[in-house]
């Protein structure tokens, strides 16, 4: 072997050991670097679940108290309707005692002529035949009076709640009145229209009979007018039936 080629194998030969200590130095240095960029990953995935886990405790959370904070707020609304109802019944008892006693009031100026009584079926405000004919016998006293006016009391027996019995009775006046002014031809503005629901019995509410005569309106011929006596009303005049 000649020097020429003992020089290049010796080149060679160290340059290989060079790549061989070039490649383990970068292993050797690049490994821990990788090792911690996985351990990195890890804990990012690691954080990345944890907050997914507490946004989701925490929409629960939102939701369970929107959904209580929608409770309490219907309440809240009923509550308020419930003292808007009441409220309105008080207003509604004031208004009907106020205009019975100024129609009481009114009254005082006038005496009666002539009076009957119509009665009703349970839960009923249509005017039955004999009804009609108490009515009718009632309104031929009315050319013959002077100053008149007429007053149509409507009632109902104690069964149902008082609000009922208020619209109830004032259904049966209307059909009174109705009948009055299309039949017999007597003006509205003659007409003192009381609704007293069930709070004027003329009978006990505790039997089948009393309840049926309580079922009732009762018109009044009356007149402001002075120095004759009071019509008495014909024997045998019908007053209606009880239902």
């Amino acid at each position: 072997m000649n020097r020429t080629s003992l020089t290049v194998l010796l080149a060679v030969s160290m340059a290989a050991s060079v790549g061989c200590a070039s490649k383990n130095y970068v292993k050797q240095e690049t490994t821990p670097l990788i090792n911690k960029t996985n351990e990195l990953d890890d804990m990012t995935a690691k954080n990345s679940k944890d907050i997914k886990d507490v946004d989701a405790r925490a929409q629960s959370g939102i939701q369970q108290v929107q959904a209580k904070a929608a409770e309490v707020d219907q309440k809240a609304q009923a509550a308020g309707q419930q003292a808007d109802q009441a409220q309105t019944s008080a207003n509604n008892a004031v208004h009907r005692v106020d205009s019975l006693q100024n129609a009481v009031a009114n009254l005082d100026n006038y005496r009666i002529v002539n009076e009957t009584s119509v009665h009703f079926g349970f839960n009923r405000d249509n005017l039955t035949k004999d009804a009609k004919a108490a009515l009718d016998q009632l309104a031929t006293d009315v050319p013959n009076t002077k100053g008149y006016i007429l007053t149509v009391e409507g009632a109902t027996d104690s069964v149902g709640n008082s609000d009922y019995n208020y619209g109830l009775s004032q259904r049966r006046a209307d059909a009174v009145i109705q009948y009055l002014a299309s039949e017999r031809n007597i003006p509205a503005y003659k007409i003192y229209v009381i609704g007293l629901g069930k709070d004027k019995p003329v009978d006990s509410n505790k039997t089948r009979e009393g309840r049926a005569k309580n079922r009732r309106v009762d018109v009044r011929l009356m007149t402001n007018t002075t120095g004759s006596a009071p019509a008495t009303p014909a024997a045998g005049q019908p007053t209606g039936p009880s239902l």
